[in-house]
């Protein structure tokens, strides 16, 4: 039986992808791909691949068209998105779109560049006595976001944020942060492309992004992290502390 793959391509390292992502691009008859974010060094994967389509210049109802093309013919087909599906990768309405034709699929969760950004910075969201919460969150744009999620809301509650598509209004987001309650000294840092060949780590502070992207050239294809996860004191994890007590350890000092 056919099947469609929605897989997650990862950040952008084309050896950050799944081992069952590349083995479905390997087997894959038909790959659809979001070429304006996902590295062609992927498509390697998919050599026998004859049937290739950049989804950049489609519309969700030519996607729709070509999968139910390939399933009308028994073609296994690969829907590559960069890094994990399920965050801002728009599958639910090809998913509905799918399951109102009983088109089967399945999917391949990814490396999110959220992940990718913290590893090239060397960071932890979730730090003891500094956060134990990540807030994945955009601005608002040509695209809205609900009135409840409105950065300056989210910031409110001095977490740990990672802040998606929206390198292009980093001075409207350095001020929505500020007013919901981070100071214009709290660090941040923009995280061009990560993994890529060309990434680029700046670290600065939440006042200074708009000056630090204009003057490394960021406006877009890049992540903003924003929080006290990025530096300064913090607690010791009770998971490696002598003091501490589990069900697989006995407490050892204290």
């Amino acid at each position: 039986m056919p099947m469609v793959h929605f897989v997650g391509a990862g950040p952008g390292a084309a050896d950050l992808i799944t081992l069952r992502g590349a083995n479905a691009l390997k087997a894959a008859d038909v790959v659809i791909y979001a070429g304006s974010l996902v590295s062609s060094d992927m498509l390697a994967y998919a050599e026998s691949c004859r049937e290739v389509y950049d989804s950049s210049g489609m519309t969700l109802e030519d996607i729709i068209g070509v999968i139910a093309d390939a399933d009308a013919g028994g073609k296994d087909v690969v829907r590559l998105h960069t890094g994990d599906p399920s965050v801002y990768g728009g599958i639910r309405e090809q998913i509905e779109m799918l399951d109102s034709r009983n088109i089967k699929y399945d999917i391949v969760p990814g490396v999110s560049s959220f992940a990718a950004a913290a590893a090239a910075l060397g960071a932890e969201y979730t730090v003891p006595g500094v956060s134990q919460t990540v807030i994945l969150a955009r601005m608002g744009g040509r695209t809205d976001v609900p009135e409840r999620e409105d950065m300056e809301l989210l910031a409110s509650h001095g977490a740990s944020m990672a802040v998606f598509l929206s390198a292009s209004m980093l001075e409207e987001l350095s001020r929505k942060l500020t007013a919901g309650g981070y100071g214009a000294d709290s660090p941040a840092a923009i995280v061009y492309k990560a993994s890529w060949d060309d990434e680029k780590l700046i670290r600065t502070t939440v006042g200074g992004l708009a000056r630090a992207g204009e003057e490394n050239g960021v406006h877009r294809t890049a992540l903003i992290l924003v929080g006290g996860f990025l530096g300064g004191a913090f607690e010791r994890s009770k998971l490696y502390d002598p003091a501490f007590s589990h069900g697989y350890r006995p407490r050892t000092r204290g």
